[in-house]
C-alpha cells in the first residue's frame, strides 16, 4: 500500500492523502484582493488530487507584502473571494489552508516580471519597510525601520485578526510563514537582529515575538484545527541560524499548539551557497520530526511519485509540499497515484484518465 496516499489525520482534520501544494506567491493581486485567477488554479489543483492546498503568502497587513501583487487579509472585504475558492476546494473533496505572512524588511518589491527590485518607500508602489533591527536585506537598498514596542503590539493584533478571518472564510489550516527571511526568520537569526531590548541577543529573546505570535494565533484557531509554522531550518551562513536552533524552536512551538513544521530553508541572506540538489532539504525535515518529536513536511525540488514515497517510508517526513512541481503539473497527485498504483477517488470528470 502507497504511504503516499495513505490518510493522515492531524486533530479532527483528517488529509485523504499526504500530498500538500505549497504556498506560492501569485503576484496577482490588486490592493490585496484574490481574484476569478486564484479561483481557478488552486481550484485546479483541487481537482488534481491533491489532499491540501496552502494559499500563497497572504499579508496580515499592507506594509506586510513582499510585493504590491500579494494577496491580503487586513480587512474584511479580502475574505469574499476566498469564501468562494474555500467552497470550491471542499466541493472536491480536498482541504485548504491559508498562510499568515509578513514581509518584515523583504517587503515593498516590484513584481517578477519588472525585476523584483526594491521599491523605495516615496517611489510608486512603494512603502516603509519594518524589521526586528535598522538593517536592510541587500546592501544599497532602503533600511527597514526596527519595530518599536507599539510596532511590535501592531504585528500581534494584525496576526490575530486575520486569524479571525481565516475562520470565517473558512479555510481548514492555518500556516504562520516563519521562514526564508521574512519577518519572524528576521527576528530568530543571529544575521538579521541586533537588538538589545527582550527580543534581541539570546536564543530565547530571538525566538520570542513568533511564539508570541503563535500563542494568540491558535488561541483563536479553532482547537480542533491543525496549525503549522514553516521555518527555514538553516541560514546556510556561518555565525547563523542553524539546524540545532530549529530543533529547539520546533519544541517550543510543539508547547503552544503547533501540529507540523513545513521545513524550508534560506533566504535570510542574499549571498548563501544553497546547495540545489533533489530533496536537498528533507534530511532538516528529517532531524526536526526525529528530534523535536513533531509532525513534519518535506519541501524542496521534490517531483516524482517514487522519490515522495521514499522518503515517507524511511520516516523522513509525514507530508510532502509541491511548490515548481504543482506549477508544471497541477494533477500531479492524480499522475503519482497511478504510477504507484494507489487506489483513489478520482473526480468522474476525470475517471478516463485512471485506466
Amino acid at each position: 500500500m502507497s504511504i503516499l496516499f495513505s490518510p493522515l489525520k492531524i486533530k479532527n482534520t483528517t488529509l485523504k492523502n499526504r500530498t500538500v501544494i505549497s504556498p506560492m506567491c501569485m503576484y496577482s493581486c490588486v490592493d490585496g484582493f484574490a481574484n476569478d485567477f486564484h479561483l481557478v488554479h488552486l481550484g485546479s489543483r483541487a481537482l488534481g488530487g491533491t489532499a491540501l492546498i496552502i494559499q500563497e503568502a497572504t499579508a496580515v497587513s499592507p506594509e506586510g507584502r513582499i510585493s504590491y501583487g500579494d494577496m491580503g487579509i487586513w480587512s474584511d472585504e479580502h475574505i469574499l473571494k476566498p469564501k468562494e475558492i474555500v467552497n470550491f476546494v471542499h466541493a472536491q473533496k480536498a482541504l485548504i489552508g491559508i498562510q499568515l505572512a509578513h514581509a518584515g524588511r523583504k517587503a515593498s518589491h516590484q513584481l517578477p516580471q519588472e525585476g523584483a527590485r526594491k521599491i523605495s518607500p516615496d517611489d510608486k508602489n512603494g512603502w516603509q519597510t519594518y524589521s526586528s533591527s535598522a538593517l536592510p536585506f541587500r546592501e544599497g537598498e532602503p533600511a527597514p525601520l526596527a519595530l518599536d514596542a507599539n510596532g511590535i503590539e501592531k504585528v500581534k493584533q494584525d496576526y490575530v485578526a486575520a486569524t479571525r478571518r481565516a475562520q470565517k472564510a473558512g479555510y481548514d489550516v492555518v500556516e504562520i510563514h516563519a521562514a526564508h527571511g521574512y519577518l519572524f526568520h528576521q527576528f530568530y537569526s543571529p544575521l538579521a537582529n541586533n537588538r538589545t531590548d527582550e527580543y534581541g541577543g539570546s536564543f530565547e529573546n530571538r525566538i520570542r515575538l513568533l511564539l508570541e505570535v503563535t500563542e494568540l494565533v491558535r488561541a483563536e484557531w479553532p482547537e480542533e484545527k491543525p496549525l503549522f509554522v514553516r521555518i527555514s531550518a538553516t541560514d546556510w551562513t556561518e555565525g547563523g541560524w542553524t539546524i540545532e536552533d530549529s530543533v529547539k524552536l520546533a519544541v517550543e512551538l510543539k508547547k503552544r499548539g503547533v501540529d507540523l513544521i513545513d521545513t524550508s530553508t534560506g533566504g535570510n541572506v542574499p549571498k548563501a551557497v544553497i546547495p540545489s540538489e533533489p530533496g536537498y532539504q528533507v534530511k532538516f525535515a528529517e532531524q526536526i520530526k526525529k528530534e523535536a518529536n513533531i509532525l513534519t513536511g518535506a519541501v524542496g525540488q521534490i517531483t516524482t511519485a517514487e522519490q515522495s514515497e521514499a522518503i515517507l517510508k524511511e520516516g523522513k517526513a509525514d507530508l510532502i509540499f509541491y511548490g515548481r512541481e504543482s506549477l508544471r503539473d497541477p494533477h500531479f497527485a492524480l499522475r503519482a497515484a497511478k504510477e504507484l498504483n494507489a487506489d483513489i477517488e478520482w473526480p468522474i470528470q476525470y475517471q478516463r484518465a485512471k485506466l
